[in-house]
């Protein structure tokens, strides 16, 4: 695999990642609207970083609505 090949795919798996994040972010209630906001510009102007630390601390933090949860 070429190096061009390599920055691509990784390009392409941190943008598939942060539109998980993000989405995840838009379902969860974080208890507040400003953490909510908190969480998504750090998800969408840290890149790379960002992800990260949203699936690291983040990601267990907020709580999915009753109406989330009886769709799983």
């Amino acid at each position: 695999m070429s190096t061009g090949m390599f920055v691509v795919l990784t390009g392409i798996v941190f943008f598939l990642l942060t539109c998980v994040a993000l989405l995840d972010i838009a379902r969860k209630d974080f208890g507040s609207i400003q953490m909510k906001a908190l969480w998504a510009f750090v998800v969408a102007l840290v890149p790379f970083i960002g992800v990260l630390i949203y699936f690291l601390f983040g990601f267990r933090k907020g709580k999915r609505s009753a109406a989330d949860a009886a769709v799983e």
